[in-house]
């Protein structure tokens, strides 16, 4: 299963949602790779700690490759590294994606991810792929690759109001590219559920009939402790209610049935 978290707004908890769901299905016995679309590298950050820093390859460098002709190309797996948690891969995000999105937009190499993770489909029981915060080349290429979308959502105004232009850009990249795509759901992330707006944000979603998913995710400021020490919350307290809030919403993930194959 292949799943892209995609939210044109940022800070709503995508890099976060993304490694703490594969981090869960890692821990669980599931052969898991995270791809870090981000030019931020936040996920790779995440899963990776210092280690960042003495990286060799990763993304960018593969989008660079499908720009050039070589005899001798490398295949996916040669940027692929391993994380320090069993079962867990990353293709690690790089800061040359920035630069290289004008000359893969012009060349359009939009389907080189899809065909990149297709092939690996029986090397992985789960791929989740993060995103930035923006609707460009690198995020059609994720979601034209996915074969269900997750949509972070932190509960204001400002991002239900977003949420539907959203929706439409998800629905036209399934008309034009990807038929197979299925919204698999919103994931509610800092939900304060004493708070009135919060409350009210979320009910007006579920009224109007968008798939909201349950559970919903806490504001917990353990999560920041997370990301600093560069241990997913399974790693970190695997009895925090934040973290089971994320195996809840990993196990009714994968108890749904999953998007049917096209043949072909």
């Amino acid at each position: 299963m292949r799943r892209v978290v995609f939210n044109q707004k940022g800070g709503v908890g995508k890099s976060t949602i993304t490694c703490n769901l594969a981090a869960i299905g890692a821990a669980a016995g599931q052969r898991t790779l995270v791809v870090d679309l981000d030019p931020q590298g936040n996920s790779t950050r995440y899963l990776l700690g210092a280690d960042t820093d003495a990286l060799e390859g990763g993304v960018a460098d593969f989008f660079d490759q499908t720009l050039k002709f070589s005899v001798r190309a490398k295949t996916t797996d040669d940027y692929i590294v391993e994380t320090p948690f069993d079962n867990l891969h990353l293709l690690p995000s790089q800061p040359e994606l920035e630069e290289l999105h004008s000359k893969l937009e012009s060349r359009y190499k939009i389907y080189k991810l899809r065909d990149a993770l297709a092939a690996l489909d029986d090397q992985y029981d789960a791929i989740w792929i993060d995103t930035p915060p923006a609707l460009n080349f690198y995020t059609r290429s994720a979601l034209i690759a996915a074969e269900g979308c997750l949509i972070p959502f932190d509960c204001d105004d400002f991002s239900r109001r977003a949420l539907y232009a959203l929706m439409d850009n998800v629905q036209e990249i399934q008309a034009d590219h990807n038929p197979a795509l299925k919204v698999e759901g919103i994931v509610v992330n800092q939900f304060q559920p004493r708070a009135n707006l919060p409350q009210r944000t979320v009910q007006e979603l579920v009224d109007e009939g968008l798939p909201v998913l349950q559970p919903y995710l806490g504001a917990s400021v353990k999560v920041k402790e997370s990301h600093e020490r560069a241990l997913p919350m399974i790693h970190l307290d695997a009895r925090h209610k934040l973290t089971q809030e994320f195996v809840a919403l990993h196990a009714a993930l994968n108890s749904a049935p999953a998007p049917k194959k096209r043949r072909g």
